[in-house]
Formats: structure tokens, C-alpha cells, sequence
């Protein structure tokens, strides 16, 4: 089971891969914040993460300290914990660094394709990281290329 924070599951919408969670992780499922902020007509990708979505959505209580995060992230996290998740989703760097740092197994967007190849579910990733790094999505096109490279693609 993994949970999903808005950025990474935007990312994995754009490369057309939100398949590759529920095959790696068998569940997934968002706080009512995340479902809240993706599944907006009009934003990047909303209607595909309205419709993905739709039947994973859980109320999350937040108990711990805001800390700079959104109101988004604090109840992936919180769902995380309640549900004894084994993975967030999660892409914004502040936000992983304050998970890890309360004992949160974090994977970003990236890092799911990059298992997905691992584990043979895909044969390829050249693609799917390209349509990233041509959306407004910010991601370094030096990494990217070294991801590729270590993949040998």
C-alpha cells in the first residue's frame, strides 16, 4: 500500500504511468486534501486524477506541527502512519526530508518508474521521463539524463 501526496501523483499522471502504483503496491490511496488539490477541472492532469482517484480518498486527522508543509502533505503523511502504509508518494523536498525524518518511507514520482523498470513491469523509461521533462513540472534535465544512463537507455 502507498500513499499519494498531489505533486508526484501529477508527475506520474503526465507520464501517463499512474497504472505502475497500483501494480508495484497493489493499494493506493490520498487524504481528502490531496484528492482536493489534483482533482480540479482546469489544473494540469485533474480530470485523469479526479477519475484515478476517485474510490481511493480516506479522511486523515493531522497530528503533528504544520512545519512549513501543506495541508496536503501533513495528511499523507498522518494517513501514512494511520494506515501503516509501506510507501508516500511524495516529490517536494521539504516535505520528504520532514517524512524521512519522522520515520516515513518515502518514494518520489521518479523513483516509482525507476522501480517499475527494476522489477521488470516496464521495458523502458526514456519515455516516460521525457514527457516530464517537456511538462511544467520542474525536474533537472542533468538528472534525468543520469537516470537514464544508469538504466542504460
Amino acid at each position: 500500500m502507498i500513499i499519494g501526496d498531489s505533486s508526484a501523483l501529477v508527475a506520474l499522471s503526465i507520464m501517463g504511468r499512474l497504472d505502475l502504483l497500483e501494480i508495484i503496491f497493489g493499494e493506493i490511496y490520498v487524504p481528502q486534501a490531496v484528492y482536493d488539490e489534483v482533482a480540479v477541472s482546469g489544473k494540469p492532469e485533474g480530470i485523469k486524477l479526479k477519475k484515478f482517484l476517485k474510490d481511493k480518498v480516506v479522511n486523515a486527522e493531522v497530528g503533528i506541527s504544520k512545519m512549513g508543509l501543506g495541508f496536503g502533505e501533513l495528511e499523507a503523511i498522518s494517513l501514512y502512519k494511520t494506515m501503516n502504509a509501506q510507501f508516500l508518494l511524495i516529490d517536494d523536498k521539504r516535505a520528504k526530508k520532514f517524512a524521512e525524518l519522522n520515520g516515513v518511507n518515502v518514494i518520489g514520482s521518479i523513483g516509482v518508474v525507476l522501480l517499475a523498470k527494476e522489477l521488470g513491469k516496464v521495458k523502458s523509461i526514456r519515455t516516460d521521463l521525457e514527457k516530464l521533462l517537456k511538462s511544467n513540472v520542474f525536474v533537472s534535465k542533468h538528472l534525468i539524463e543520469r537516470i537514464l544512463i544508469s538504466v542504460d537507455e
